[in-house]
């Protein structure tokens, strides 16, 4: 692989989509967001709502018959104050129910049983916002909204009959589907080359080895889905690894990463953590290997740091001195590359999802990215090889200053280059909403709808997400995870929004898109190499898909959540 062909586009006209009718797929995402913001939500029934009379209008009613009532025996007024608590509406009562379709956002169901006297109501949504509508006796009321950041919230409706001075409430909890991120400093979680978070062996062919996240290294109780680096290594053969959460959940189809005999090879992983809080990993391989596990950050049902997704851009190349000093990082060394205030990043943001490459090693190595301050974590994102370009998703803490730093833990130099595809701020406002993964293209079948047959050189794959039927709502990008595989020789592969919409049938192709300059994972000949990808879908709901190397190669997607707005 040369320096010049990681580069991407470098005179060279732009390519041509591949598929002239690309079949969507925001039906399965969509049906995935439902399924999945629906496991959250609420429901109090009509016999836990709290009757009061109002103080004012009880006052009222009491002297009005202390001047007109004849003395009475104690059981009769505790008659007398029963029905006057019950007032004229004595089947006032409320029933309320809130569930989701998205990560942010709450439907909210009230039935309202009453005499046919006007009522007031009032939604209290737990943030501040309240809403108030009107009601004639019995009704059934639809309301929605959205919060702005992750969390618990207690919903409460009121309902005020004026005429009777009654006012019936009721309510109940209602936690966000949708999680927040939190970064974490690099830190190992398991090894099984040394018995850290296992035992002190290999996982076998068709095993599984397990992961304690929730309460290891500082992760909360109530971590949702977690970051982490997967790296499997001492490989005699090839297979996959696949990551899912574990106790009570069936292990998924797809896969997370591939290896071969002698490789190491890395893939960040984005995947939910199970109710016993762990993790497991499973060798789908028929030999013994071993695992490596780093976490970079975990989320959680609180407000934390929402996601923004950017059209990938270069920040640093070694090569041309891009965002770094010109020439190879030396062995043992680290650069500092500001993140933060560039090409569109804003300042004070907690982290920053990256692709990192490298390419031209002199020697066998890792990479590891970390905060602009504090030590070298144990941890790595990426292992190399002499010669070899490979590339790896990372999520990385950002320092105050707004840095982060880039660690050679080889023994010889190599080029870097970094592209950024996204940030995690406190200002921004989509959540992660994982799901069951599903496999939505491989170009070696047709099963997913895919007639193009394979992934053709200088060309692109166009993937539609949001048609018109099923457009999922505020999703900012797509968690996906991209393998090729069966190469022809060497590559690489881009992954950008689209900058048109997807023709409608019978209409004319859209224009060529330019081709992009940053790449997303590289191959050689004959290897299978996957990475997660974090992509934005832009302002038209369609991603297309770079191959950029001049061998034909087949291309898997898998989607494995989104992050959202609503």
């Amino acid at each position: 692989m040369t320096a010049a062909f990681v580069a991407a586009g470098l005179g060279i006209i732009p390519g041509t989509a591949q598929a002239a009718d690309p079949v969507p797929v925001a039906a399965g995402v969509a049906e995935a967001i439902t399924k999945a913001s629906t496991s959250q939500g609420f429901h109090s029934p009509a016999d836990r709502t709290v009757r009061t009379t109002l103080p004012a209008a009880t006052e009222g009613k009491t002297k009005a018959n202390a001047k007109t009532a004849a003395p009475q025996t104690a059981g009769a007024a505790s008659t007398e104050q029963a029905a006057l608590d019950a007032g004229a509406n004595p089947t006032l009562a409320v029933d309320v129910s809130g569930t989701s379709y998205t990560a942010h956002g709450i439907e909210l169901t009230t039935l309202i049983t009453s005499a046919d006297f006007a009522l007031d109501v009032v939604i209290d949504w737990g943030d501040g916002k309240t809403d108030t509508v009107t009601a004639q006796g019995t009704a059934e009321l639809h309301h929605s909204h959205t919060y702005d950041k992750s969390g618990e919230y207690q919903v409460q409706v009121k309902v005020t009959d004026a005429a009777n001075a009654v006012q019936a409430t009721n309510g109940g909890a209602f936690l966000t589907p949708g999680a927040d991120f939190t970064p974490h400093a690099p830190t190992r979680l398991l090894d099984t080359r040394n018995g850290t978070g296992a035992l002190l062996e290999k996982v076998p062919g068709q095993g599984t080895a397990r992961v304690k996240v929730a309460g290891n290294a500082a992760i909360p109780a109530g971590v949702t889905a977690v970051a982490l680096n997967v790296t499997v290594t001492e490989t005699v053969d090839s297979g996959h690894i696949t990551a899912w959460p574990g106790a009570g959940y069936d292990r998924p189809v797809t896969s997370n990463l591939n290896y071969t005999a002698g490789h190491s090879v890395p893939n960040l992983v984005i995947v939910p953590v199970g109710e016993d809080g762990y993790v497991e990993l499973f060798n789908g391989g028929w030999s013994a290997v071993d695992l490596i596990a780093d976490v970079t950050g975990y989320f959680t049902r609180s407000s934390g740091s929402g996601y923004t997704s950017m059209t990938p851009a270069r920040f640093v190349d070694t090569r041309e001195g891009v965002g770094a000093p010109p020439g190879m990082l030396a062995a043992r060394s680290a650069f500092t590359t500001p993140i933060g205030g560039l090409q569109g990043v804003p300042q004070n943001i907690k982290a920053v999802a990256l692709n990192v490459t490298v390419t031209e090693p002199q020697g066998p190595g890792h990479l590891t990215a970390f905060s602009g301050t504090g030590a070298v974590p144990t941890a790595s994102n990426l292992n190399f090889v002499p010669g070899q370009t490979v590339a790896n998703a990372v999520i990385v803490p950002v320092a105050p200053d707004g840095t982060i730093k880039i660690f050679n833990g080889a023994w010889s130099p190599t080029h870097v280059v970094v592209d950024v595809v996204g940030y995690y701020s406190t200002e921004s406002k989509a959540a992660f909403l994982p799901f069951t993964p599903f496999r939505t293209l491989d170009t070696r079948v047709e099963e997913y709808g895919w007639t193009g047959g394979r992934f053709r050189a200088r060309e692109y794959i166009t993937k539609g997400f949001t048609p018109e039927a099923a457009t999922p709502a505020g999703v900012e990008a797509y968690v996906l995870n991209a393998t090729v595989t069966e190469t022809g020789g060497t590559g690489f592969l881009s992954v950008a929004p689209s900058p048109d919409a997807l023709p409608a049938p019978g209409d004319p192709a859209a224009p060529a898109a330019a081709r992009p300059v940053s790449s997303t994972l590289n191959w050689t000949a004959g290897t299978t190499v996957p990475n997660l990808v974090q992509a934005s879908d832009g302002d038209h709901g369609v991603i297309n898909f770079w191959n950029q190397g001049h061998e034909d190669a087949d291309l898997v997607l898998d989607v494995f959540g989104v992050y959202q707005t609503k």
